[in-house]
């Protein structure tokens, strides 16, 4: 059995376990930043999950490497990985890549392309703004001048930097927070890119087809002329 076959193989076994631990990864995150009045032992309890997690990508990670057999290169060739590995809480999107898989498992896929690009790109958005609004909450809600107080204000300030508006109204003052503001215009500006590119497309495939059908059909002076009126025959003499 080859290389890629067992990466496959390896894959496919992983995924939905990957998936899983992608969203106990968030939740418990979740609840360890907001949850200020836990007890300790469910505070500790929460961050033994959110470890728990990131040793499965680890691991999974390493598999992958292993299996690849291409050494030092599987950094260069799987950087998108490697940047997830570093910053865990990219990890849920991969629920969105399950939900392709599928998808694909079911036969053909019940959306159209575009329609799957804007499904995709929102369900990214919504995961993507969500963990960045709790990592820079964490970041900015204790630090000296800062402006993001609450976790409303951290979800304003991700919605406006996600649509790269920017009101300026609340920002992030710490290192770590404008790092991770950096990131979020990023995303945002990539899926913006993605909708906007397939919204695109589906007008001009809609146009398109709607040209097409005129062009097939008839002029009006190139239809065919109705029959003759049956005429009456004159009676026979």
């Amino acid at each position: 059995m080859d290389d890629d076959s067992r990466t496959t193989r390896w894959e496919h076994r992983a995924e939905v376990p990957l998936a899983v631990a992608s969203m106990l990864f968030l939740t418990a995150y979740a609840i360890h930043v907001l949850a200020h009045g836990l007890p300790e032992a469910w505070r500790d309890l929460c961050l033994a999950v959110t470890l728990a997690s990131w040793g499965m990508f680890a691991v999974d990670y390493a598999v992958r490497w292993r299996l690849s057999g291409q050494g030092h290169r599987f950094v260069r060739t799987h950087w998108l990985d490697t940047v997830v590995l570093v910053l865990p809480l990219l990890r849920p999107v991969r629920v969105v890549k399950v939900y392709e898989a599928v998808q694909r498992r079911q036969g053909r896929p019940r959306l159209s392309l575009h329609a799957r690009v804007i499904t995709y790109a929102g369900l990214s958005v919504a995961l993507l703004g969500f963990a960045g609004a709790l990592a820079v909450y964490q970041q900015e809600h204790a630090a000296p001048g800062a402006t993001i107080r609450t976790f409303g204000d951290s979800v304003w300030w991700t919605c406006s930097t996600l649509a790269t508006v920017g009101y300026g109204d609340v920002t992030p003052v710490t290192a770590a927070g404008r790092v991770i503001a950096v990131g979020l215009m990023a995303c945002g500006l990539a899926l913006l890119g993605a909708v906007t590119g397939s919204f695109s497309a589906w007008l001009l495939q809609v146009f398109s087809s709607e040209d097409e059908r005129r062009a097939a059909a008839p002029a009006p002076d190139e239809r065919p002329a109705a029959p003759p009126a049956n005429r009456e025959r004159p009676p026979e003499s």
